[in-house]
Parts: C-alpha cells; sequence; structure tokens
C-alpha cells in the first residue's frame, strides 16, 4: 500500500491544514479504504472556529471529520462479507465491546471509546478526513446502490434514529422540533416517517425552515422574526406530545417546555454546552427528559433506510468541494444562511 495520505488537520481556531499522514499496516480484521466523501458537522465546526466547545478543547493537532464514505481497496487476512471496490459507510463509533456499558447494549456510552475527531480525551482521537483510512471491517456497512454522498450521511442520520427512539412512539403525536440544521431537518424526515401526525418546526433562519418543509414539516415557524407564532401551541397548558430539541440552545429549549402537554416529552440532542431547564414546569407538567448521545445499532439501520428509498437526504446536501478547497468549505459551512450540509469529496487517485 502507499505509505501517505492526504488528511486534513486543525491546529487551532481558524488554523486548517492538509497535512500527510502515515498509512499504518493493516490488521487482520482491517480494510483500507479510499475515501469518497466526508461531511462537514456541527463539532468540527466548533473546532474550527473556536478550537472546541465547552469544556472540550483542543490540546494538540487533530485530523477531523466522522461522517465519511469511501470504497475497500485493500482487506486483512480474516475479513470476509466485503469486497474490493465496494462503497462502504464507515460508523466513527469503535466501542471497545469489554466494558459495562458495552456489554450491556449501550455501546454509545462506552467507557473507552475511539470515535472518529473527537478532543475529549487526550491525546485525541483522529479523525477520519483523510484520503486513505484505515477502518475495522466491523465499522463498515455496505452501501451498494447508494451514492458515496448519501452514504456519508449514515453517520448523522444515526443520530437522529437514535434521538427519535428515545422520544417512544410518534404514531399520531404532534411533535415540535426546535433548531432546523441538518440534525434538525434530518430529525425531521425520522419524525415523518415514524407516524408524527403533525410536525412543527422552528429556527431563526427561513432557509432552513423551507429545507424543514420539504423534509415534512407541517408548520414552520421563524423564532426570530414571528416569536408569537409559537405561543399558540401554549394553549391549555400545551398542544405538543413530544419535543426534539436540535439547536442547543437555552431560548428554544425553554420555549418548547411552554408548549408541551402535561406528561409530554422532551429530547435533547442540540450540544450548546450547559443550560438553563425551567425545572417548575418540567415538575408541574410532569414532562419526562431524556438525552439523546450518539447511536449504535442505528447506524446500519440509517444506511439501510436510504438504500431501501425509505428516506431520502439528497435536498440536504448544499456544498461539495474538493479536499484542496477545505477552509473554503469550512468557511460556507460555517454560514447558515448559505449552506445546509456541506460535504468534501476526495479525488478518485488513491488506489496503489
Amino acid at each position: 500500500m502507499s505509505s501517505a495520505s492526504v488528511a486534513v488537520v486543525i491546529h487551532a481556531a481558524k488554523d486548517l491544514r492538509l497535512e500527510n499522514r502515515d498509512v499504518r499496516d493493516l490488521g487482520q480484521d482491517e480494510v483500507l479504504i479510499a475515501l469518497r466523501v466526508g461531511g462537514i458537522c456541527g463539532s468540527d465546526l466548533h473546532y474550527y472556529n473556536h478550537g472546541g466547545f465547552g469544556a472540550i478543547k483542543l490540546l494538540q493537532p487533530m485530523v477531523l471529520g466522522h461522517e465519511v464514505a469511501g470504497e475497500i481497496v485493500e482487506f486483512g487476512s480474516s475479513v470476509q462479507g466485503l469486497n474490493l471496490g465496494q462503497l462502504v459507510a464507515v460508523s466513527p463509533s469503535r466501542p471497545c465491546q469489554a466494558c459495562y456499558y458495552c456489554l450491556n447494549g449501550q455501546q454509545n456510552h462506552c467507557l473507552d471509546m475511539k470515535f472518529y475527531g473527537s478532543a475529549m480525551p487526550f491525546p485525541h482521537i483522529q479523525g477520519a478526513f483523510r484520503s486513505k483510512l484505515v477502518a475495522k471491517a466491523s465499522q463498515c456497512v455496505p452501501a451498494d446502490g447508494l451514492s458515496p454522498a448519501q452514504a456519508a450521511m449514515a453517520e448523522p442520520l444515526a443520530v437522529c434514529l437514535h434521538a427519535v427512539k428515545q422520544a417512544g412512539s410518534l404514531v399520531g403525536k404532534t411533535v415540535l422540533i426546535t433548531g432546523c440544521g441538518p440534525i434538525g431537518c434530518l430529525t425531521t424526515l425520522v419524525a415523518r416517517r415514524s407516524g408524527a401526525a403533525r410536525i412543527v418546526a422552528t429556527d431563526i433562519s427561513d432557509q432552513t425552515l423551507a429545507i424543514a418543509r420539504e423534509c415534512g414539516a407541517d408548520d414552520v415557524i421563524n423564532t426570530y422574526t414571528d416569536p408569537q407564532m409559537l405561543e399558540r401551541f401554549e394553549k391549555d397548558k400545551g398542544q405538543i406530545d413530544v419535543q426534539l430539541e436540535c439547536s442547543g440552545a437555552q431560548s428554544a429549549l425553554a420555549s418548547g417546555v411552554a408548549c408541551l402537554r402535561p406528561r409530554g416529552t422532551l429530547v435533547q440532542l442540540g450540544l450548546g454546552g450547559d443550560m438553563t431547564v425551567p425545572m417548575q414546569a418540567l415538575i408541574a407538567k410532569e414532562i419526562a427528559l431524556r438525552g439523546s448521545f450518539r447511536f449504535h445499532s442505528e447506524f446500519a439501520v440509517a444506511v439501510e433506510m436510504m438504500r431501501s428509498g425509505l428516506l431520502n437526504v439528497d435536498h440536504l446536501v448544499t456544498h461539495s468541494f474538493e479536499v484542496g478547497e477545505a477552509v473554503t468549505a469550512f468557511e460556507v459551512a460555517s454560514d447558515r444562511s448559505r449552506s445546509m450540509k456541506v460535504q468534501l469529496t476526495f479525488p478518485d487517485n488513491n488506489n496503489g
């Protein structure tokens, strides 16, 4: 195999570089992937714009990226069920499978998780934005029939599938989705497919709300220009059964709680740091508050739902840049008035 891979490396806020990184030898249960597409996630943008988020700070250079898909160009001696040249979606989640949580089916809470592109531990877990990626075969889900751009959407879609699972049945429910970035719009798609009778989506951008409507939202509300439009759902102690909070903004959480019915459910999946929760309202209305963090089994489900045509994510990808234009791509992805999901493409010259 070739010994070098082009990688997208963050050194500090606004200091993004393309660097050559060595490609290590394959283990017997591993594959070498020629990356084709990588999606820029909100956490990538936090590292790019701010050098981290909350208490999580960059302490060393780190390869970014965890929403990736590519083609298998080599595999280890014990790998079965995968083929050379096959397109695969690559799960960034690498739990140890040996700790208490892994053994109890809660791999997303693994005590020794290796999640691509994370500065939570030190040394940091290097990411997947590299032209040649060595991965465990168990991370790879065949994506035959999908484009690389579609396959790279499996990770954020898995996040949303896990969140909707946390909410319980949505059949016949009125659902409020606060925050309509990529996660909010994907959550709208999943909620619609899961039987929600009415979906209300809020954001402060008309552009993102238009995409939310394409994804199945019945009502879209710009809470910056028309904040009073949400107040009608506060009538009779609340009209909303389930709130899926995707923005990580305290104001969005609080406005949703005011709209939730007694014994409604609030699922928080947006990460915006610690927030003040309207605890008195939660108690008085007996609202169930549930967190939602990452995913595990939902990754393969996300790929299959796209392959079967149950979920179409094409309209969420608004921009695509070659990896050599990574800085431009990150700047565009940082501008919500211009973009939804921005992806990097890797030229087809990585075999060998």
